[in-house]
């Protein structure tokens, strides 16, 4: 075997968890800190909740939010669109029909000029 190529081996390493727990184990490292352990995660706890690292969680919530208010927003401009086209065509009816009716009366009063 070779010298020196191998790291320093700590059979009383101590590994520390975010949620306080403590334990003892052989590692190439002194100390070890995580952020989640077998007391603590959720898989093993059967609690739900989100482990959160670097921030993941709240950019994605983030996002989320702003999807919804986008989509809000759209359905307010179809439904702005849609009454102004609602109105446009009641408008249009309108006049087809005050033409109508202008029409109506030229030929009456045309009629009656020729009786």
């Amino acid at each position: 075997m070779k010298k020196d190529i191998h790291p320093t081996w700590y059979p009383e390493a101590q590994v520390i968890c975010s949620c306080g727990e403590t334990y003892t184990v052989g590692a190439t490292k002194e100390l070890i800190r995580t952020d989640v352990c077998s007391a603590c995660h959720p898989f093993f706890t059967g609690e739900q909740r989100i482990v959160d690292s670097e921030g993941q969680v709240e950019r994605f919530m983030r996002r989320l939010e702003r999807r919804e208010e986008l989509l809000e927003l759209e359905e307010r401009r179809q439904t702005k669109k849609e009454r102004r086209q609602r109105s446009r065509a009641i408008a249009e009816i309108v006049d087809e029909e005050q033409e109508a009716e202008a029409a109506a009366e030229e030929t009456t009063t045309e009629a009656e000029a020729a009786s």
